[in-house]
């Protein structure tokens, strides 16, 4: 055979082979392997989600709700920029993922949680606040079941209807009578729906992305928002008493920064639906942390709610076969 016959051979050779290559289709990237100090991560969760009604409740009184939420943002993003920068976390590598980055915090962030603290200023009850925050789950799981192929087995489903359960007994054993203006109850639902499709916008399209500097475009968009609505409805005047200061400094860097970030990095490895379903015991360890920083008392009623609700994550969560 001449050489350049073998030359010629060859060349076609690594042709096939790179066409083959190009054609066949390339592995997903793995999502980040899942730390093992995450199994502490959903009882954290329940925990440091639960004082963000205390929190706001200490520090309501003495600051307007846009303006208070647009103060504890500045703290945030403050941090997570240093943090940001010391670390050298990579940014978001497109506009596409900036402005994703921002949607999902002005659902999680802007819309929930100024939503919860608005309602709450306009004096909706706090058991009545909770129990609309408690479908959020629900909501959750049939949006996830419905847009993102996420399949719960009949035994998740019962959970669901546990947790549910458990979250009416607490708020039947706290119900009080009374006047509730539509402003605030629009003002809670509208919380509800923006921690909801705030919580699956993360899933789909930030799981990926840097928690530090997605958080800075977040917590910025958001502080935006918000001190937008404060120039535009409030007087921005605000009482620098140190239980302000200590809620104000709580729900930003513990809340906002370690709460948060556990929800993320538990979306991230976990179903969205299971992950939800820890807002289920929120309504009831909040009642307890009542009981013991105000003595706020706490009813056979509110306690079944609680293992009610504990059964009913158990159910979402184990383990087993679909």
């Amino acid at each position: 055979m001449r050489l350049s016959d073998v030359a010629q051979r060859d060349a076609i050779i690594a042709t096939m082979r790179e066409h083959k290559n190009l054609s066949a289709p390339s592995a997903p990237r793995p999502l980040d392997p899942k730390p093992n100090w995450l199994t502490l991560a959903p009882a954290s969760f329940v925990i440091l989600w639960s004082t963000g009604f205390i929190g706001m409740r200490l520090g309501e009184p003495f600051a307007e709700p846009f303006t208070f939420m647009a103060l504890r943002m500045a703290i945030v993003v403050a941090i997570l920029l240093i943090a940001a920068w010391w670390f050298r976390a990579p940014w978001p590598a497109n506009r596409r993922e900036v402005s994703h980055a921002a949607l999902a915090g002005l659902l999680v962030h802007a819309t929930y949680l100024s939503g919860v603290l608005y309602a709450i200023s306009l004096k909706l009850p706090l058991a009545y606040t909770a129990l609309i925050a408690g479908l959020q789950p629900i909501l959750s799981a049939v949006a996830a079941n419905a847009l993102m192929g996420e399949r719960l087995s009949r035994r998740q489903w019962l959970g669901m209807l546990f947790g549910l359960a458990g979250v009416l007994l607490v708020i039947a054993s706290k119900w009080t009578a009374g006047e509730i203006s539509v402003a605030a109850l629009t003002s809670a639902i509208v919380g509800l729906l923006g921690i909801t499709a705030g919580t699956l916008y993360q899933k789909r399209y930030c799981s990926t992305m840097d928690l530090r500097t997605s958080g800075v475009i977040q917590y910025s968009a958001t502080g935006l928002v918000l001190f937008a609505f404060a120039l535009l409805f409030e007087t921005r005047v605000v009482q620098w008493t140190p239980q302000f200061a200590f809620a104000l400094g709580w729900l930003a860097i513990v809340l906002s920064l370690g709460a948060i970030s556990l929800l993320y990095v538990m979306i991230r490895h976990g179903a969205t639906a299971k992950v939800a379903s820890l807002f289920f015991l929120t309504p009831s360890v909040t009642a307890i942390m009542a009981y013991a920083l105000f003595g706020e008392s706490l009813s056979a009623l509110a306690i079944g709610g609680l293992a009610v609700s504990a059964i009913g994550v158990a159910l979402v969560t184990r383990k087993g076969r679909s």
